[in-house]
């Protein structure tokens, strides 16, 4: 019976550090899970305070609108087909504009090309400048032009 009562005693101090392995195992992987999110939100709020652009060049020509984009901030714009642009007037209201690949089709914008391209091959580095073209749709005159970047920092243009 003594040896009953030793191995059931055994048994439980394991299943104890058992048990209190996996919660303490958990735990940290947690915490881990925990401070690599904020570590990570922390670098894009960095990159965003970085990230600067201006629209400068304005011109509509039939149903395109040619703008220049300039990076005039620290951070390189890597991700230019996630850039949204907008317009507005006061007929139509805001539109929205997404990338496209030279397909022409209203409501899309491509890039045309870029000026100073030195470091960073088609990525709007700093003091790099890109042009677009805008499709719009028909019947549509913009008075105001918005580039967004994939990050959220954005520059409004009167045209």
């Amino acid at each position: 019976m003594a040896v009953a009562e030793l191995i059931g005693a055994a048994i439980g101090v394991l299943l104890l550090v058992t048990v209190a392995y996996l919660l303490v195992g958990g735990t940290l992987s947690t915490a881990e899970t925990v401070v690599t999110a904020q570590k990570d939100i922390t670098l894009l709020h960095e990159a965003r305070l970085r990230t600067s652009i201006s629209v400068t060049d304005k011109e509509i020509d039939n149903n395109n609108l040619n703008i220049s984009i300039t990076n005039t901030g620290d951070e390189i714009v890597t991700d230019l087909p996630h850039m949204d642009v907008f317009s507005f007037d006061a007929t139509n209201g805001y539109e929205h504009y997404t990338y496209s690949t030279n397909s022409g089709d209203p409501n899309t914008w491509q890039i045309v090309r870029f000026e100073n391209d030195k470091i960073h091959a088609k990525e709007l580095d700093p003091g790099v400048k890109m042009w677009i073209q805008v499709n719009l749709p028909v019947g549509v005159t913009p008075s105001t032009v918005q580039v967004t970047t994939s990050n959220g920092v954005s520059a409004i243009s009167q045209l």
